[in-house]
């Protein structure tokens, strides 16, 4: 693994490598510190319409000119359903009621940043339909004719999304 933290975030001392009972990890020489290297968690709300077209935002920045499911990061200090209904209310500017959960999903495509991500299914309460923040389009798409999308974690959970919506509605 390549290394990416040098400093120890508690008394600045130099973090190296050990072997930490089954893993190795960084360590601080000064104070004995752990730094443990976690994935970042991730939000993101599955929205169909009446016609079962599953809601999606263009990107204007990481990823730009490519689609993706509403989301986006849950802060330290938030919980992930807070954190879900604030993302997309940024994005969409819509108000939405968590129903359930879809998927939880370890993304790897990005190799500086590993996150967790977990796919809410929601309903739409209240807003108007508009892209806002990290997004310059949203848009309703038939599941069988979507655009290109910026995660292939996405691709997974829309897949799982068609074969749950042929077995019996949506409940991923």
């Amino acid at each position: 693994m390549k290394q990416r933290f040098f400093y120890c975030p508690k008394c600045g001392g130099k973090l190296s490598y050990r072997n930490c009972g089954e893993r190795n990890r960084l360590v601080c020489g000064n104070c004995s510190y752990i730094f443990y290297e976690n994935p970042i968690v991730g939000v993101a709300a599955v929205v169909l319409d009446q016609q079962g077209r599953l809601l999606l935002g263009r990107r204007n920045s990481s990823y730009k000119g490519l689609w993706c499911i509403p989301c986006g990061y849950v802060e330290y200090d938030e919980d992930v359903y807070e954190a879900i209904i604030r993302e997309f209310k940024e994005e969409t500017n819509l108000d939405i009621e968590i129903t359930g959960i879809c998927s939880v999903q370890s993304n790897f495509h990005n190799p500086e940043t590993h996150t967790v991500g977990i796919w809410f299914e929601a309903k739409v309460t209240g807003g108007e339909l508009t892209a806002r923040e990290d997004l310059d389009k949203v848009d309703f798409f038939d599941l069988d004719n979507l655009p290109p999308l910026a995660f292939p974690t996405d691709a997974i959970v829309i897949e799982k999304i068609r074969q749950s919506l042929k077995r019996n509605g949506l409940s991923c």
